[in-house]
Formats: C-alpha cells, structure tokens, sequence
C-alpha cells in the first residue's frame, strides 16, 4: 500500500507558521535544507496533496522557477525543487478553489477521505503532503497518515500557528533522524502507529 506522507517545517518551540500564519518566519534560517529534503521525497513520489492555502502559497512562486530555472534569482535546491515537482500530478481539497488548474485535481473536502483511502491503495509510489497543517491534522485523525516528516529548525517563535491542531491523540514511532553537516537544523521521521493495529 502506498504511504500519505507529511512533511513540514517547525520552530523548535513546535509552531508551524508565526503571528497571522506568516510562513516567511521559517524559512530564513533553513538555507537550502528544506528545498533538498522535499526534492528527495517528491522524487519518491508521485502524487502531491495540498489544501488550498499551501497550493496558493506555492503558486505563487515556483511557476516562476520553472518558467525561467536559468536565473541567477534561485538557489541550486530551488532549480532542482522545481524540475522534481513537474511530474507529480497535484491534488488539492478545497471546496473554494476555483479553475482550471493545469495537471491539478480539485477535490471538495467532503470527498477527500475516500478518495485518499482509494489512492492508497492503488499502486504507484508516497503521496506527499507538504504544508497544509489544517488538512494534514484532519487526515491525521481519520488515520490516513502513514509518517510524518518534521524538520525542526533552529528558531524558538514564542507564538504562532502550532503544527498540530485538534485534540485527536495519535502514537507515533520513531524511524529516522538526521542532521545537515553545518546546521543546525534537525530532521525527525515518525511512522503513525494506526488507531487498527
């Protein structure tokens, strides 16, 4: 069975955005830590779930990267980010998205669950979900999350959007841990330990 993979970035203190959900206050510090380790999994990956918050946020920038990867504007990791993404075919629940999204499917969020279970099940490789705390949390608690993948960066927020929300308890299990030579950040991979086991 194909796994649903979560993976984000979290300050230290466990917030995944600061103040007004400003995801900006992250990113400084990761250097190109965050671009390679999501090129890794999207290339073990062949689907990309998203709700509609993450898919606006990422349209915003990385058309413009694979619309002109030649830049001097992009970093290395951002150039190979983008040619990593231009494969996986994009899902995002929204029951507010409008358009014609080009190689994206919209699904409305009272159909998510099964069509996730249904995805799952279909041979292919992970399903990769990066962002979109608010929808990941909600797979989470209907157990269709297999790991999730937190890169803790070296920055203490004091406040913000925490990374998981609810109060769906979930046990998870430890398989990995990594560090970049010259940072400070740290990566921990967690299996979901599920509820029918």
């Amino acid at each position: 069975m194909r796994k649903v993979i979560v993976y984000n970035v979290i300050s230290l203190d466990g917030y995944h955005t600061g103040l007004a959900n400003d995801v900006t206050v992250m990113f400084p510090m990761m250097g190109d830590v965050f671009d390679s380790y999501n090129t890794e999994l999207l290339r073990a990956a062949d689907v990309h779930l998203m709700g509609r918050v993450s898919f606006e946020l990422f349209q915003g920038f990385w058309p413009k990267v694979a619309a002109n990867p030649d830049s001097e504007e992009w970093t290395d990791a951002q150039r190979d980010l983008s040619q990593a993404g231009k494969h996986i075919k994009g899902i995002v629940v929204s029951d507010t998205l409008t358009g014609n999204w080009q190689g994206v499917r919209i699904v409305k969020r009272q159909d998510a669950y099964q069509q996730i279970t249904d995805l799952k099940h279909q041979e292919g490789k992970d399903i990769l979900i990066t962002g979109s705390r608010t929808f990941w949390n909600d797979l989470l608690a209907h157990d269709l999350v297999d790991e999730i993948h937190l890169l803790i960066g070296n920055r203490v927020l004091g406040q913000g959007v925490p990374v998981f929300a609810g109060k769906t308890p979930a046990s998870l299990r430890l398989i990995d841990t990594r560090k970049w030579e010259d940072t400070s950040h740290v990566l921990l991979r967690y299996e979901v330990l599920h509820k029918n086991i």
